[in-house]
């Protein structure tokens, strides 16, 4: 009874789970499908929203153009000349140099002896003419005591007057021998003179040319002399801008000198003719007195034209591209516009755009280099100011 009994109940039981199993394996795969049904949905759903509202390309921070007085400045390269430079040379011929006083690059003062030449000849002739004025002199007084004595007879008939006329004759003669006497003293002594070359003014010999032995020829150049120690800087200036400067104003050259990076000058004159092979003028700028720069130099200086308004924007806003630069302009439907542009001047990290079609126009201030033209953007909230920004826009201005 027993035995019968357990075998019907084990054949239920199989029967059961086998049923279970079945019910459990329909709902996982009801389950799978309603599920993949699901993402189906969702993926066409993500679809047609994509397409629907198209997803910004960067997200950007917008700047405007600001209106800024900026001084304005004229570049241009010039040789370092001096002011005057004064030629000195021997006024005698056929005498030595015997001695030479000075050297390049020494400092001289007017009436200085530079160098002496050979006077030994000249003191000989200044000598014969002393003593052919001393006998001048003699003749002229023995002359006169004569025509004083015969003019006295010539009243009385005692002489013709002929023979006084002759004796008149004879002191006149005398006197012009005294004369051409006294004019031989004072040639030779100016001679005496000449044999000392003097310096005509203060300043610095630049060159020289004259040597103890050599023999010195009139009109030869045996020094030059930088007259005041003064110079001067001639900027070369095309003829379009020479009527941007006016006498008067400021000039800043660079200096080779790193004690001394910049000189300050004042343009003294205008040149008022243009050189017809290189079509530069000349403009004549003076320099204080300074070691940091050498006359023959060739140097770079800008002049200060005055202030002048300039619609600047950030470096960072500008792209350069195919040679060109260019600007985003952003829209109001957040889309932005590729827009070439001329550049002008620049001040530390802004620079002045020329030609933009509106001054009040919202650009994008940085990341240009991943736009494009049309490109849809997302405007980036302004970071409100505080003490530490302004003090990191006071810091990166600096």
């Amino acid at each position: 009874m027993n035995s019968h009994d357990a075998q019907p109940r084990k054949r239920f039981n199989l029967k059961t789970w086998i049923i279970i199993a079945i019910i459990v394996t329909c709902l996982i795969a009801l389950l799978f499908w309603f599920n993949s049904s699901n993402k189906k949905e969702a993926i066409s759903t993500q679809k047609e929203t994509s397409s629907s509202s198209p997803k910004a390309a960067l997200t950007i921070a917008i700047t405007q153009p600001e209106q800024q007085n900026w001084q304005q400045y004229f570049t241009a390269n010039g040789n370092i000349a001096a002011w005057q430079e004064v030629v000195i040379g021997s006024e005698l011929s056929g005498q030595r140099i015997t001695k030479v006083n000075v050297n390049i690059g020494d400092k001289v003062s007017r009436g200085q002896v530079l160098a002496e030449i050979n006077n030994e000849s000249i003191r000989a002739d200044l000598a014969t003419a002393k003593a052919n004025y001393a006998e001048a002199q003699a003749v002229l007084t023995d002359a006169s005591a004569t025509n004083k004595r015969f003019q006295q007879l010539k009243n009385t008939g005692a002489i013709s007057a002929r023979e006084a006329t002759q004796y008149q004759t004879s002191q006149s003669t005398a006197q012009a021998r005294l004369d051409a006497a006294k004019a031989q003293i004072d040639s030779n002594q100016l001679r005496l003179t000449q044999s000392q070359v003097i310096a005509p003014d203060h300043g610095v010999i630049s060159a020289r040319t004259a040597t103890v032995g050599s023999l010195a020829q009139t009109g030869q150049e045996l020094f030059r002399l930088i007259r005041d120690d003064r110079l001067e800087w001639r900027a070369e200036v095309t003829s379009t801008d020479l009527y941007k400067l006016k006498q008067g104003m400021t000039a800043q050259i660079t200096s080779p000198d790193p004690a001394q990076p910049t000189i300050k000058g004042i343009v003294r004159m205008i040149a008022p003719v243009i050189d017809p092979k290189t079509r530069y003028g000349l403009v004549y700028v003076d320099l204080p007195t300074t070691d940091a720069v050498r006359m023959g130099m060739f140097v770079k200086g800008e002049f200060d034209l005055g202030e002048k308004a300039a619609l600047t924007i950030p470096q960072t806003a500008l792209l350069l591209r195919d040679g060109f630069t260019y600007v985003f302009i952003v829209n109001k439907d957040n889309r932005v516009t590729q827009q070439k542009v001329t550049i002008g001047r620049r001040l530390k990290d802004r620079i002045e755009v020329i030609d933009l079609p509106n001054n009040n126009v919202k650009l994008v201030a940085s990341g240009t280099g991943f736009l494009a033209d049309g490109d849809l953007i997302k405007i980036a909230p302004a970071i409100p100011d505080t003490p530490l920004t302004k003090q990191l826009v006071n810091t990166q201005g600096e």
